[in-house]
């Protein structure tokens, strides 16, 4: 006797599906997982997602891709959330500024399980456990130790000259990959139209410096501007980077209600549409002498009178 085959139940999952790195999911202890955590955004002020793996050791950023009408099947459920996320390795740093900054109007030195306090995203003192938080503090901070304890206050030199540093690497970078700027950039897809040499040293500057800019406020980027002596455009030219002209699919989770999307609006290239196997196999048939099916449906023409 056949039995119905019961249907699922509609249970929203909580799993995604993300693109990382070996090192990231292989930890040697079961207790030092990775896990997604909401933290506050430095450049947006408001909560994203983030990783924390290897116990809390290293930070990930967390960026996804989406399209419209995607979902996943994840075992027998299928995911709604057809969201593609994938996480890559991320500075500490940057996410420490805002609370310093907020604490150094004060003036005065302070332990950083102070400083680095937040209602509304309590995870963010996991980041004092991070590797490179503590020993790189002293790129951002000035640092006073009384007996077993060190005390920081914000620098706004110390911040510069390391988000110069940062900048100066990101150009490094760029031409050593072979990426266009300026205005050889004329859309998203970095296409050339320009050679590398017209390419001056301040379009790779600004270039990276709108690159930094994604992780810091804005008051910080205008700041770092003027420390690079570049002078500040009115205007939005081809020489930033495309993500600061429009948004592409790099924003952080959960930063706002348009998610991230590849910007294809200029390149919109229409697949042709896949036959079904039932629409093959008629394509085989020999039609020859065969009515359509509209003929049955049509109505009947009735014969003349001779």
């Amino acid at each position: 006797m056949a039995t119905k085959k019961k249907r699922m139940p509609n249970v929203q999952s909580d799993s995604w599906v993300v693109i990382a790195a070996d090192t990231v999911i292989n930890t040697p202890k079961h207790d030092s997982d990775p896990a997604f955590v909401r933290l506050r955004n430095p450049c947006t002020d408001t909560a994203a997602l983030y990783m924390l793996g290897n116990g809390d050791v290293q930070l990930y950023e967390v960026k996804a891709f989406q399209e419209e009408f995607h979902s996943w099947f994840i075992g027998q459920i299928v995911q709604r959330d057809g969201r593609l996320l994938y996480v890559t390795p991320m500075d500490p740093l940057y996410l420490l500024l805002p609370y310093l900054i907020k604490s150094g109007k004060e003036g005065k030195f302070q332990p950083m399980d102070q400083v680095v306090m937040d209602e509304e995203f309590p995870a963010c003192s996991r980041l004092l456990r991070c590797t490179r938080s503590l020993a790189s503090l002293h790129h951002i901070a000035e640092e006073k130790e009384v007996g077993n304890l060190k005390f920081h206050r914000y620098s706004q030199e110390r911040t510069m000259n390391w988000l110069k540093k940062k900048v100066e690497r990101t150009v490094i970078a760029l031409k050593k990959s072979n990426v266009s700027v300026g205005e050889g950039v004329k859309s998203s897809t970095y296409v050339k139209v320009k050679s590398e040499s017209e390419c001056s040293e301040e379009d790779y500057l600004r270039y990276a410096h709108g690159l930094i800019s994604e992780y810091i406020s804005e008051d910080l980027s205008k700041a770092l501007l003027q420390h690079l002596q570049l002078p500040e455009l009115t205007t939005l030219k081809e020489t930033e980077p495309p993500s600061k002209k429009r948004k592409l699919s790099d924003k952080p989770v959960e930063a706002g209600e348009d998610y991230t999307k590849f910007n294809s609006a200029d390149f919109v290239r229409k697949l042709p549409k896949k036959m079904t196997a039932a629409q093959k196999t008629l394509a085989k048939v020999d039609k020859t002498g065969m009515k359509p099916m509209s003929s049955f449906f049509s109505p009947k023409v009735k014969a003349e009178k001779k």
